[in-house]
């Protein structure tokens, strides 16, 4: 009987240490020393208001703003979701078929069409486009909004980053936070 008392007090112990204190102690190193990334690196409009997050791809229809790619859990941050089909599936191929005519509709003109643009992500919100990606898109968004085609490829060389660590993943580009900049050059 008296063990049974020492492990549950031990269990009362770490459950207030692991459930409580740990997740306190680090949420506030995290608010202090990152507080951007701690609040979920929100980005706001002039007006203060939270217009998403650069983590999180959002839906974007307008022809006057870069695409991310597409999202099998339809950009809904709670839905975290692949389509789980193999490649050499006969609806596999289709839907991609599918999406490259969309891709080429949308952006006529386009010769070569990056993966990235008709394909998902694994998580379902990839924020992120690879730099011939958004470049892909300059011809469609220049007609929608009068810009030139060099100044919107300032914007995506301005936005791109590049490898983390100079040597892990790939170049990319956030489409939220290109988005941004391309809304404040269009509406001054």
């Amino acid at each position: 009987m008296k063990s049974m008392f020492i492990a549950l007090r031990f269990s009362i112990v770490l459950m207030l240490i692991c459930g409580l204190v740990y997740p306190l102690v680090t949420t506030g190193f995290a608010q202090v020393l990152f507080p951007k990334q701690a609040d979920g690196s929100l980005m706001t409009a002039a007006d203060g208001t939270v217009t998403g997050s650069k983590l999180i791809a959002q839906n974007v229809e307008s022809s006057m703003l870069f695409h991310p790619r597409a999202s099998n859990a339809k950009y809904d941050p709670t839905a975290s979701a692949g389509s789980n089909r193999a490649v050499a599936t006969t609806d596999y191929v289709k839907e991609i078929g599918d999406k490259v005519a969309a891709v080429k509709a949308d952006n006529p003109g386009l010769a070569k069409i990056p993966a990235d643009l008709v394909t998902v992500s694994g998580s379902g919100f990839d924020p992120d486009l690879s730099p011939e990606a958004a470049k892909a898109q300059v011809a469609r968004i220049s007609k929608a909004t009068g810009m030139s085609a060099d100044a919107l490829n300032k914007l995506i060389d301005d936005a791109e980053q590049g490898r983390q660590l100079s040597i892990f993943g790939e170049p990319r580009v956030n489409v939220n936070a290109l988005n941004e900049a391309l809304l404040k050059q269009i509406k001054p």
